[in-house]
């Protein structure tokens, strides 16, 4: 039997002092034969060499991380992460929390943490259905309330149009941010649009 193709993932933050120096040593201590390395937030969805790396997955191969913090921060985003490893064929390993999805053990300790994922998301769906029926009763309507009238969004949008005020003179004068006066000058350019 051939042994495992180790693939080794290492992520420090951007901009951070640290490198990916001691990581990329343990990885290579545990085995791996190829490391890709990245220097991106691991809230980041859009992290190229991570997906580089997932492109390249083959049946047999194990992807290893020094903590499962270094394949990302979200739990949802683990979960879907080790799913696409797993479509691949490919198991993962975390040499920190000792997880190995190629192990009995490790395979169900990731289920576990899917159950308590799942019965974190259900507690939350629950706890919004639950706020959102107390404020209908009490006559009130979920999501922000508008701050602005709609005269005064008028007001705005052809001030600055207009060329009488500029954005962040309106911004300050109604108390509101400079993106806010943006997003109300771009809807009535729309509907200007719309209607010629």
């Amino acid at each position: 039997m051939t042994e495992p193709y180790l693939i080794g993932y290492a992520r420090v933050s951007k901009g951070d002092e640290q490198s990916n120096v001691a990581q990329a040593r343990s990885l290579a201590a545990a085995g791996c034969r190829r490391i890709f390395e990245e220097a991106a937030s691991g809230g980041r969805w859009d992290r190229p060499v991570l997906h580089e790396m997932l492109s390249q997955l083959r049946a047999g191969d194990i992807v290893v991380v020094w903590k499962l913090d270094r394949l990302t921060r979200s739990l949802k985003d683990l979960l879907h992460l080790i799913e696409r490893i797993e479509l691949a064929g490919a198991g993962f390993r975390s040499l920190t929390e000792a997880i190995d999805t190629t192990t009995p053990a490790g395979r169900m300790m990731m289920q576990m943490v899917g159950s308590f994922a799942e019965f974190e998301r259900a507690m939350i769906r629950e706890r919004t259905s639950a706020g959102l029926a107390q404020a209908r009763a009490e006559g009130r309507i979920g999501g922000r309330r508008r701050i602005l009238a709609e005269k005064q969004r008028a007001e705005i949008a052809d001030s600055v149009m207009s060329g009488r005020k500029s954005a962040a003179e309106m911004a300050r004068l109604y108390g509101v941010s400079q993106p806010t006066v943006s997003r109300i000058i771009a809807a009535r350019r729309q509907e200007q649009e719309a209607k010629a």
